[in-house]
């Protein structure tokens, strides 16, 4: 898959922009401030639907305008397809496919975009919600069917808790309640269905995650990953200091979807009493952690800054591997959003031979020089939300 042309008009500090992209790799080059990482978050947003950066969808409208629109046309061989997305400030985005309007959740079924940038640095450092966050946007990739299974989790989630700070309110105990009752149910059903989809996904991601690992560090220092779950007994969002002595048997590894599902419910039913007295859902995938492990040790809390990083790429240089092996839409779009500055000369070269086999590879850098040369086929100077042809002075 190929991004050919991006075109984008009230982004962020656009006004109006387009850019040509050809196939191998292309650098956004710029000082920091003048719009490169605008660009790759726009390419980015036809896959995620969301932007690496912020939360909401407004702050990527140019201040001052109603709404963004973002076109970008992508090629697949010999066939061309173009996406149209109108970000608004308020109220609901809406999506075009080649001309037709679609539904904005369609889009990442055209689009399969790997994205790193500094900011993941948090999937390894930050609290458990943003390890989720990187495994449910895998998961959609993969299989877009569980962009309904996850919301249809998160409405139920909110109707059970809101049932439960309402019986908490009114002093309501214990078997009293029993229209929870079809709430567990409902959660029970979507919520197994989640841990065992990441379940497949960790176990999927282990090998990768590995190889890449070595390939960045140049050492084997035993990448794992685990998911703890709530409905083993672990609760991380409880206990941020407990990820050293996470029991080993926490993980969901080999269970079977029905063995899962009876867990959840008598984890339900073993907790009830707290959820009642905090007002809370204390048992199921939102509040599990993806444990990840360097040299046996969790990283968070142990690893050094250098094997951070490298965890936070090999995990996505492992996601655009998979994405690659059963893609039908032939290899994702591989960003690397201002990455090199970061690493020492031999992890750039490193890196650079890792990546520089997909079909596009998108990099974003402040300095030239610091990408490597095997990676700078051609280059695109980004100068205050303009796109510049012929060289500019960046210092």
């Amino acid at each position: 898959m190929i991004v050919e042309q991006l075109s984008l008009v009230d982004f962020r500090n656009y006004a109006a922009a387009d850019v040509t992209l050809a196939a191998g790799a292309n650098v956004f080059v710029g000082r920091n401030g003048q719009g490169k990482t605008n660009l790759a978050e726009a390419i980015a947003f036809f896959a995620t639907l969301g932007s690496h950066r912020v939360s909401q969808d407004a702050p990527m409208v140019r201040d001052g305008a109603d709404a963004a629109i973002v076109r970008m046309r992508l090629a697949y061989g010999e066939r061309r397809v173009l996406l149209e997305v109108q970000l608004n400030r308020s109220g609901s985005n809406k999506a075009r496919v080649n001309g037709s309007p679609v539904k904005t959740a369609e889009l990442p079924r055209y689009a399969q975009v790997v994205l790193f940038a500094p900011e993941d640095l948090q999937i390894v450092r930050a609290d458990p919600s943003a390890r989720r966050r990187f495994a449910d946007q895998l998961l959609i990739q993969r299989a877009p069917r569980m962009a309904g299974v996850l919301a249809d989790y998160d409405r139920a989630l909110k109707q059970r808790t809101a049932l439960l700070k309402s019986a908490r309110a009114r002093g309501i105990r214990g078997e009293a309640l029993s229209t929870l009752d079809v709430w567990d149910d409902k959660l029970v059903q979507l919520g197994t269905d989640v841990i065992r989809a990441r379940s497949v996904l960790a176990d999927d991601l282990a090998g990768p995650v590995a190889d890449a690992y070595t390939a960045i560090a140049g050492e084997d220092h035993r990448p794992e990953l685990e998911w703890m779950l709530s409905i083993g007994g672990s609760d991380p969002d409880d206990d941020e200091g407990g990820d050293a002595a996470a029991p080993r048997h926490a993980g969901a590894g080999s269970l079977t979807a029905e063995e899962i599902g009876r867990q959840f419910r008598e984890m339900l039913t073993a907790r009830r009493s707290a959820e009642l007295e905090r007002g809370l859902t204390l048992v199921g995938p939102h509040r599990d952690d993806l444990l990840l492990r360097v040299r046996g040790l969790p990283v968070k809390g142990y690893a050094s800054h250098g094997e951070s990083w490298s965890v936070a790429l090999a995990l996505r240089l492992a996601s655009a591997q998979l994405l690659r092996a059963q893609s039908q839409l032939g290899d994702p779009v591989l960003i690397l959003d201002d990455v090199f500055a970061e690493l020492d000369a031999d992890r750039r070269s490193r890196l650079a031979a890792l990546v520089e086999g997909y079909e596009q590879v998108v990099v974003t850098a402040a300095v030239e020089e610091d990408v490597p040369s095997a990676l700078r086929a051609r280059t695109v100077r980004v100068v205050a939300g303009t796109i510049v042809e012929g060289d500019v002075d960046d210092r």
